[in-house]
């Protein structure tokens, strides 16, 4: 089912994906003259926080999580992003180094787009100007968002919120009446919600029993997405 008028989706996904849409051909062509594609296995890591970017990646198929460790090395998620995403971005526009870590969460295919091409492209357009600019608004107030369900809700609320937002990333090839299944491990998924794997094991267990969603291995497969906005309280 869509949850359109049910859950605000669109303050809790970025729109990176409308950079490159419709962009004038000409432009289109100069940024991907000299691209390349690579294939990412589950846990490559596609760039490090602190290095030098050198590109911009665009996310052809497959999911990435962005994310930052502390001192003990433990994760924390910041977002997934999605097929026909662009990441990296950020970090050539502030002309710093990458401010978080990518690593692909499934099989992803992503073509790697030069830094040089980018700038290029960005000094001449003003179409991709102005897309970047309305894009990085939006990305500041979802990952506003983020924040204040980090400090404001309890980790039940944020794991059923998390849960109704992963839906709308894996509904690939959805079709209308069967659920959607998000195959994501317990210990990425407890790293999203910014809790321990032990919690989320005991809350999928509680909604596993209410009827809410199934498991099978680590898939989990969303039957009540109501319920589920209805737990969040958002």
């Amino acid at each position: 089912m869509s949850i359109k008028g049910l859950f605000p989706i669109d303050q809790w996904d970025f729109k990176s994906q409308s950079i490159l849409k419709d962009l004038p051909e000409d432009e289109l062509e100069m940024l991907t003259a000299y691209q390349s594609i690579h294939v990412y296995h589950k846990g490559d890591v596609v760039f490090r926080e602190g290095a030098v970017p050198d590109g911009i990646f665009f996310i052809r198929k497959g999911k990435v999580k962005k994310y930052k460790k502390d001192k003990n090395g433990r994760e924390q998620i910041i977002y997934v992003a999605n097929s026909g995403e662009l990441i990296g971005y950020h970090a050539i526009l502030s002309e710093s180094r990458y401010p978080d870590s990518a690593a692909a969460l499934e099989e992803s295919t992503i073509a790697f787009i030069p830094k040089a091409d980018f700038e290029k492209v960005l000094e001449h357009s003003d179409v991709l100007g102005k897309r970047l600019l309305k894009t990085l608004s939006h990305e500041f107030a979802v990952l506003i968002n983020s924040l204040t369900v980090q400090t404001q809700k309890s980790v039940r609320e944020r794991l059923a919120l998390q849960l109704v937002v992963l839906r709308e990333k894996y509904k690939n090839n959805f079709q209308p009446g069967l659920p959607v299944e998000i195959n994501m491990s317990r210990e990425d998924l407890a790293n999203l919600v910014g809790t321990a794997r032990e919690n989320i094991v005991r809350i999928l267990s509680e909604f596993k029993e209410a009827g809410i969603l199934a498991t099978k291995g680590r898939t989990i497969i969303i039957l009540d997405v109501k319920k589920l906005i209805a737990i969040s309280d958002y």
